[in-house]
């Protein structure tokens, strides 16, 4: 599956990064949301990893162009939001899914999964 991470952590978009591919998918990694949305309207992708905090906007905008364009790939959020507004926002503007900072690698493999059956 073609995943496409959007973080601008390198740290944790390093682990995310290495152990999606260690799961046998290939990634694009974006640390930014021009570099995600130019991304996301170029590749093909079984599903999109989006924080919500980037350097140059809120992960949203993208999930909402991609929502009013019709484009149904799976969207897991990823952000340290933890307040259950955040999560219902998220979800309302067509997350399929959303994960709370910090999470574990083997949990974010099983929910790519369950996002991906879906569609």
């Amino acid at each position: 599956m073609n995943v496409l991470l959007v973080e601008d952590n390198i740290l944790l978009g390093d682990a995310v990064r290495d152990h999606i591919a260690a799961d046998g998918h290939s990634v694009d990694w974006c640390l930014n949301l021009a570099e995600a949305t130019q991304a996301a309207e170029n590749g093909n992708y079984g599903v999109i990893l989006l924080d919500l905090r980037l350097p140059d906007g809120n992960g949203l905008t993208l999930l909402k162009a991609l929502r009013r364009k019709a484009n149904s790939v799976p969207v897991i959020i990823l952000t340290a939001h933890d307040q259950a507004s955040d999560q219902i926002e998220g979800l309302r503007s067509g997350a399929d899914d959303f994960l709370v900072k910090p999470f574990g690698l083997s949990e974010l493999s099983e929910r790519m999964k369950a996002a991906n059956c879906k569609h």
